[in-house]
């Protein structure tokens, strides 16, 4: 029997192939793989007919966090090329005002022809410039930037999507509206990746969920460059998640309450909305309203608080979303399912299909 402590245990061969570079041309048509906790998959069925499959009573909970287009491109007067990926979620960022500029500190990925020191100012634009204060390891930096206006209308503006590194094409305009989930709100502007389980929705289904007596509650949890971290402990449990902010607000949490009392399941719509639930439920003992960060790394033989099901993608081989799956699915079931996902060449990560584990 595999150590399911060993990160080795999480790998499965992937072919580049069924890497979707591009998404599906309606959101709700993806496939969707059925699996069975602690059973394995069980069939395949249209994203659009989720409903038909959910279990019944089931509460579903999105992330209703929006992307950014964190991604910023310039040269310097030298002519290098320098690009920096804003790590701080718009919403933590706290600015003070000064000489018709505002200023705040945030940490971001900063990349360059020649690594800009400490002191030195990069324009990105007339509006906007950002100061070098500290760097660190993989790109890292601490920055303080000096904007004029709305800063999210800056990078609305001039920024790109942060499309993940395995989509190996430049962003695109249609990317500003596929790489966004219809329920990401503009005040939670803050992801530097989609929750992409949540990008399948449309209102059609939103509707038809609705119909058949399914609750919608929602979390915010703004997606961190950290889910694009490799794993590279060999024993994950010494493996450190990137902490991220999560917000369950009360509604939600009286709306998972009342769910657990009536024993109606709760399906989280994505890792993302896992982590926040999971998060929540760590930091407080119990369900409540939660506003914080969390580092939550779920594993096999973690026991979940919140989530009976989930609603996920197909993720990274060894990667911690492959391992929270396994978690709350079985490690062999999962690895089980994906080769069979391979097999049947289902599309994987961000705009590839999915799949319910229930």
């Amino acid at each position: 029997m595999a150590d399911e402590t060993r990160l080795d245990s999480y790998r499965f061969d992937l072919p580049e192939a069924l890497i979707a570079q591009e998404p599906a041309a309606r959101r709700d048509a993806s496939r969707l793989m059925l699996v069975e906790k602690g059973r394995g998959a069980t069939g395949e069925a249209r994203f659009a007919d989720l409903g038909a499959h959910l279990p019944p009573g089931a509460l579903l909970v999105a992330n209703n966090s929006r992307v950014l287009p964190a991604r910023l491109l310039a040269k310097k007067p030298t002519g290098g090329a320098v690009e920096f990926l804003l790590l701080t979620p718009l919403p933590l960022i706290s600015p003070t005002a000064e000489g018709g500029f505002f200023h705040a500190e945030a940490h971001g990925l900063l990349r360059a022809s020649k690594k800009p020191k400490p002191g030195q100012r990069l324009a990105f634009d007339p509006d906007l410039e950002i100061e070098v204060l500290e760097r660190g390891d993989f790109g890292h930096s601490r920055v303080r930037l000096h904007w004029r206006g709305d800063l999210a209308m800056l990078f609305e503006r001039i920024g790109h999507m942060p499309l993940p590194p395995y989509i190996q094409r430049p962003d695109s305009e249609a990317d500003r509206a596929r790489y966004q989930t219809l329920h990401s709100r503009q005040d939670k502007r803050g992801s530097v990746a989609a929750p992409t389980a949540g990008l399948h929705f449309t209102p059609e289904l939103r509707a038809d969920l609705a119909a058949r007596g399914f609750g919608w509650a929602e979390v915010s949890l703004h997606v961190g460059y950290g889910t694009f971290s490799p794993v590279r402990a060999e024993d994950i449990r010494e493996h450190r998640m990137h902490a991220e902010f999560a917000e369950v607000p009360a509604e939600t949490a009286e709306a998972v309450r009342e769910a657990k009392a009536q024993a109606r399941p709760v399906v989280a719509v994505g890792t993302t909305s896992a982590r926040a639930l999971e998060g929540s439920f760590q930091a407080l003992g119990g369900i409540g309203p939660y506003a914080g960060w969390t580092d939550i790394f779920i594993t096999p033989g973690y026991r979940f608080g919140i989530v009976d099901a989930m609603v996920t993608n197909f993720h990274l081989p060894g990667s911690s979303l492959v391992i929270m799956v396994a978690a709350l699915a079985g490690r062999g079931v999962i690895l089980d399912a994906y080769a069979r996902a391979v097999r049947e060449g289902f599309r994987f990560f961000s705009y590839g299909d999915a799949m319910l584990i229930r």
